[in-house]
């Protein structure tokens, strides 16, 4: 055993004293990255997730549940202020159930349920009165609590007291209440209508003016600014929801034509107005004739004298010069004898015209002005010309006729056609929205947690290959070298093996000479010969 690990640590020696620089940086930071590599996974895979048990409690009652989760032996934390308890997300559920069934939190609030639990015969009408009194007040806080923005809520009620006579019931309840609005939540006026009816109907015998609503900011809850400022032309708020209002009805209603038409994909409907909220009260009296043809009016009283007159003298009677002249209806005749007769026919008639008195009161607004933008694709995507004239005609003389019915005739002026037609565009395009190879997948977002971690792993395993890698080769050519040197060691020189001399030296050559150039080696010979 000691030697296996005296020479582990001596091939480790050996091992770290052959690196380069570079080779032992290399290797302390891949160690330095799996250390840290491994820190924040055992972090993120074992941290436990802490939520809100309760909040807004009492210190009192926090130390009360804080001993109650120490003796179940529960891990918990208190945030900041000392108003909220944090417990493990798994384990909210469970420990609210079992917090509850003692008692907690208790919140030392009357509600409707102490009558069923407490209620005694031994209650006096004062006792009983309280404690109904803070019950309704507890119930109607947490009815408020219910609307969108309020946090919490503090109710006071003031009841009138019963007089003993019926005479002293004149009195009436008033109400103050002060809300714990959300940061930055701006209530409507339908949330600030609520809030008021909700307590006017709680309550007997309260009006909605004998109630103040309030915020931490002590910033007032009016009804009548409320009222006033919803659905009322006479505020910017009111005209702007009169002008969407009536835009978005004309949208819906030509959307809904020209989708069964075209269908509801194929159209795009856009519609603008100008609206006049000018409102104008008169009064009219006009006097007109009853019949309108002959400018006649209605006979109330009628005189009529008829007077005729026969003998002598007539024109002296009849008050009329000789000469037979006609004065307005009296007629007078003169015969040659002097006798003469006379007719007198006199009428008065009075009459009456219509005398008519109007009161009126214009309308809140008037359309001035109308645009409507249409976009419809064609049948065919891709060919714009696929969608007829005719069609395009008939959705613009719908187009039309809708504008010429919603403008204000005195308002608008002259509707002439090409006034209409400069009000009404139609464009034919493809929609590239509804195609579905123009549509980009929404491609998942990778949390850049996730990329870190993996560029980590990545160049944790890169290393540990490479250092494998390394580690096998260089113990391959070790091993090599090893085998190397005891071939070396255990080498036995030939017994057998000729020594080198001159003579042996030569005759090699010789033997050489003879197999490359064997001329030359034959000239050689013929001049030893020569010479011998």
């Amino acid at each position: 055993m000691n030697e296996r690990f005296t020479k582990v640590k001596t091939d480790s020696t050996q091992f770290w004293k052959s690196r380069t620089k570079k080779q032992k940086g290399a290797i302390v930071g891949m160690l330095l990255g799996v250390v840290v590599l491994a820190t924040i996974l055992t972090y993120f895979f074992t941290r436990t997730t802490m939520v809100p048990l309760f909040t807004e409690l009492s210190t009192t009652e926090v130390g009360e549940i804080a001993e109650v989760l120490n003796a179940q032996g529960v891990t918990y934390e208190i945030a900041p202020g000392g108003t909220n308890i944090l417990v493990p997300e798994g384990q909210v559920d469970t420990l609210k159930v079992s917090l509850a069934a003692q008692g907690y939190p208790e919140s030392g609030e009357i509600n409707n349920s102490f009558f069923t639990t407490n209620a005694g015969f031994g209650m006096t009408d004062n006792e009983f009165e309280v404690i109904r009194l803070a019950a309704t007040q507890t119930e109607l806080e947490n009815l408020i609590k219910t609307i969108d923005g309020i946090k919490n809520a503090n109710v006071m009620i003031s009841l009138p007291e019963k007089g003993v006579f019926v005479n002293d019931s004149g009195q009436e309840a008033s109400v103050a209440i002060t809300l714990d609005t959300q940061p930055g939540h701006q209530f409507s006026s339908e949330q600030i209508a609520t809030l008021y009816n909700l307590v006017s109907k709680s309550i007997p015998n309260l009006s909605t003016e004998n109630i103040v609503i309030t915020n931490q900011h002590s910033e007032y809850f009016d009804l009548e600014t409320a009222t006033a400022g919803a659905g009322s032309v006479d505020t910017v708020q009111g005209q702007m929801e009169v002008k969407k209002t009536v835009e978005r009805d004309l949208q819906r209603q030509v959307q809904q034509m020209l989708g069964t038409l075209m269908g509801q994909d194929k159209v795009v409907v856009s519609v603008t107005t100008d609206i006049d909220f000018k409102q104008e009260n008169r009064q009219e009296n006009l006097v007109v004739p009853v019949n309108e043809d002959n400018m006649n009016g209605i006979e109330i009283s009628a005189q009529r004298i008829t007077e005729t007159y026969t003998g002598s003298d007539a024109a002296a009677a009849a008050g009329t010069p000789q000469g037979g002249v006609q004065e307005d209806n009296l007629i007078y005749q003169e015969t040659g004898s002097g006798d003469g007769e006379y007719e007198r026919v006199e009428e008065t008639i009075n009459n009456d015209v219509n005398r008519i008195t109007k009161e009126i009161q214009e309308s809140p607004y008037k359309i001035r002005d109308i645009g409507i933008q249409v976009v419809v694709e064609p049948p065919v995507p891709d060919d714009v010309n696929s969608l007829s004239d005719g069609v395009r005609s008939d959705i613009e003389q719908i187009l039309a006729t809708i504008v010429r019915t919603s403008i204000d005739k005195e308002a608008g002026g002259d509707l002439s056609d090409q006034f209409i037609e400069e009000k009404i565009v139609v464009s034919v395009q493809p929609f590239l929205g509804n195609n579905p190879a123009t549509i980009q997948e929404e491609t998942p977002v990778i949390p850049w947690w996730v990329w870190v971690i993996g560029g980590i792993l990545l160049v944790v395993i890169v290393l540990l290959v490479a250092t494998l890698l390394f580690t096998k080769k260089r113990k391959q050519q070790e091993e090599e070298i090893d085998v190397i040197e005891q071939q070396r060691q255990l080498f036995v020189e030939d017994i057998y093996e000729e020594k080198e001399t001159e003579g042996t030296v030569r005759r090699k050559q010789l033997e050489k000479m003879a197999k490359e150039k064997p001329e030359d080696f034959a000239k050689l010979l013929r001049s030893w010969i020569t010479e011998d």
